[in-house]
């Protein structure tokens, strides 16, 4: 079985509730899975996983919290060569650049090698709604069969 990362940044705790909806996620369908926040784990310790999933919120317009630059930072050519990666984040609709972290995050994690995930997890402020929250299990379940499809299994006869 794979090993799974989220990591994450979270002021208000909005990002915190859709990384826990994603880990519950994960977890109901037999995965195992690392929670932590993303100032509490190194480049070196994300080796040891084969998925990662990067949440961010984004701040004031369109910025990266300053708690994800040093991460983002570290996040350099090769570092996530081989892994699979998605991003997730949340939002305000009233600033022009909507949940731009998350996909300054997947851009980065393109250019450190990782193999990143085409669909985008942006959830408006915090998963309130069923829609939203539902919005955030068929993202992990996506992830997942993702993941899943990249995987060859070779049998010997």
């Amino acid at each position: 079985m794979s090993r799974t990362l989220i990591t994450f940044v979270s002021m208000s705790g909005n990002t915190e509730d859709i990384a826990t909806i994603l880990k519950e996620t994960l977890e109901s369908e037999g995965q195992n899975v690392s929670y932590t926040f993303m100032d509490e784990i190194s480049i070196e310790d994300i080796e040891n996983y084969d998925n990662i999933l990067i949440g961010s919120y984004t701040w004031g317009d369109g910025d990266l919290p300053y708690e994800a630059e040093d991460f983002y930072d570290e996040l350099e050519k090769g570092t996530l060569q081989g892994q699979k990666i998605g991003c997730f984040g949340s939002g305000d609709r009233d600033y022009p650049q909507y949940c731009e972290a998350v996909n300054l995050f997947a851009e980065r994690a393109l250019e450190a090698g990782g193999d990143v995930f085409s669909e985008k997890l942006k959830i408006e402020l915090y998963p309130e709604t069923d829609e939203q929250i539902l919005e955030c299990q068929t993202f992990a379940r996506n992830f997942l069969k993702w993941v899943e499809k990249g995987k060859v299994d070779f049998h010997v006869s």
